[in-house]
């Protein structure tokens, strides 16, 4: 048993009731650089391909981020072990990085008029990307009416993933409709639904790349909400809706059911030239 008065003990009770303060904090802070992770991490999706998924990367970074962090508190001790590209850092860069870290300190400076654990979200220099709240450890849920696969049935209309970030206004930044809104349901096609779509005219040929469905009264949903309806970029006659072959509907069914129940669906595949 450890009492009370045991040191440890004692600066961990402290730490349990600062944390909540500690986390909005740290968000804020995460929230002035979204912009630059989003960014980032839309770029390797357009040079690398619609497979990568941005907001895993954005996610991965922040997560790197706090490790990296740890080195402002580092004793000498027990050092965080750097990624392999980091390795062979300039020794100016070095020399930067532990100034940094011996003038680092574990007591933040108080702010005047606002009271611990208010949000940070209207800071100067946080961006719109700032309502994209930061959770690096919330899985996302998929639950409720909208993730109940009797809903798609031989009537539903689709949307392409291209065509509703355009509706949007988001047409030149693509996944982004994904890193904003998590919570859609998405479906990306096999080779077998890209002939159809192709076959069909909903799309042109994109060889390997990734081509997501969306349920058009999702993003209709979406438009009609505070982020959108007054948004001067919205362009709703771009998404072009269509309904599916009843053999597409229900794998889009079995899809959604599985990521209902938690599981993880790997994207599909093209198969070799």
């Amino acid at each position: 048993t450890r009492s009370f008065t045991d040191p440890s003990v004692s600066m961990d009770l402290l730490r349990a009731v600062l944390q909540p303060s500690i986390n909005e904090e740290i968000r804020g802070v995460f929230n002035k650089y979204m912009k630059f992770f989003q960014t980032a991490a839309i770029n390797v999706r357009d040079n690398v391909g619609e497979e990568v998924d941005p907001e895993q990367l954005i996610q991965e970074t922040c997560r790197s981020c706090l490790e990296q962090a740890k080195l402002l508190f580092s004793d000498g001790k027990k050092v965080v072990p750097r990624l392999p590209h980091e390795q062979a850092v300039p020794k100016r860069a070095r020399q930067m990085d532990e100034e940094l870290s011996r003038r680092g300190s574990p007591i933040p400076k108080k702010r005047k008029g606002r009271p611990p654990g208010q949000s940070l979200s209207n800071d100067r220099g946080v961006s719109g990307m700032a309502a994209w709240k930061l959770k690096v450890s919330e899985p996302v849920k998929r639950d409720g009416p909208k993730w109940d696969p009797s809903r798609l049935t031989e009537t539903t209309t689709f949307v392409l993933g291209s065509r509703a970030n355009k509706a949007l206004g988001m047409g030149g930044t693509r996944g982004r409709l994904y890193i904003k809104h998590p919570h859609l349901f998405k479906y990306a096609a096999d080779p077998q639904d890209k002939h159809w779509l192709t076959e069909q005219q909903h799309m042109r040929a994109i060889g390997g790349k990734m081509a997501y469905l969306l349920i058009e009264e999702d993003i209709r949903d979406l438009a009609a909400s505070e982020d959108y309806r007054d948004s001067v970029d919205l362009r709703l006659e771009e998404l072009k809706p269509f309904i599916p072959p009843a053999w597409m509907t229900e794998k889009m069914q079995k899809h959604m059911e599985t990521l209902r129940r938690g599981g993880d669906v790997p994207p599909p595949e093209d198969p070799p030239e």
